[in-house]
């Protein structure tokens, strides 16, 4: 008897911390700081946060055909507004967390000087710039951008290799798989890749505002728990910490 009511306690407990945990997937470019602010908010409120990082196109083909998710974090605003008008996100909940930056990065054993601009892109020693799919990357649309602006794009779109997310576009990066590449300055700035290269801004006036937005979905079993965290992220403390890895706020873009 004993056995099964200590059972039975055990499984209460563990569906009381399951409904505890919120899910979040989150654009590539919040790999680096969402760490830091998911451990904070768990270590104040005693709630558990499961976070999956990706490309944000990609998710939002996700949670339209499902995905259990309780928050959307987008590198981008357009697709939480295409949630929100397909009912599929909580009508109101939306918040533009961010503007991302994008910068040109090259290894530290480069010879390219990226204090040159982007036109640093057309020398022969560069064979491969890395950047996020365009198709379905907030950050990719926004390289190609610039390339275009510069007036450099058709030169070197042979050279283009394309990672699935901004993450993945670093690292190629990083790895040597690619010369140099137009990757997020919260990346740039991140423990891995600030001491594994050298970058400069890619001019703001080159490519339209990456401005970030959130929503908390419509199928979440879990919306004040997702509210609560999109709140701590309006903290002063909370902010800073964004800016200290290259996000600005909406406000200030």
């Amino acid at each position: 008897m004993k056995k099964l009511l200590l059972a039975a306690i055990l499984l209460g407990c563990t569906a009381w911390a399951n409904a505890q945990e919120i899910t979040i997937a989150a654009a590539a470019d919040l790999q680096a700081v969402f760490p830091e602010i998911i451990s904070r908010f768990e270590h104040e409120t005693g709630k558990k946060v499961r976070v999956n990082f990706g490309s944000s196109g990609q998710f939002l083909q996700q949670i339209e055909n499902g995905a259990p998710f309780d928050l959307f974090f987008s590198a981008d605003v357009q697709y939480p507004q295409k949630l929100e008008s397909e009912g599929l996100a909580e009508h109101g909940s939306l918040y533009r967390y961010a503007v991302g930056r994008l910068v040109l990065f090259v290894p530290s054993g480069s010879k390219l000087d990226p204090s040159r601009g982007m036109r640093v892109l057309l020398q022969p020693e560069v064979n491969k710039i890395a950047i996020a799919n365009p198709q379905h990357a907030p950050y990719g649309r926004a390289a190609v951008e610039a390339l275009r602006k510069e007036g450099i794009y058709d030169a070197v779109q042979p050279k283009l290799v394309m990672g699935e997310n901004i993450s993945q576009a670093a690292q190629f990066v990083h790895t040597g798989s690619a010369d140099a590449g137009l990757i997020a300055l919260s990346l740039a700035r991140s423990p891995q890749m600030k001491s594994a290269g050298r970058y400069i801004d890619v001019p703001a006036a080159d490519y339209t505002a990456i401005e970030q937005a959130a929503v908390i979905l419509k199928s979440s079993k879990e919306k004040p728990g997702a509210a609560q965290f999109l709140d701590f992220l309006r903290r002063p403390e909370i902010v800073k910490l964004m800016t200290e890895y290259g996000f600005t706020t909406p406000s200030a873009k």
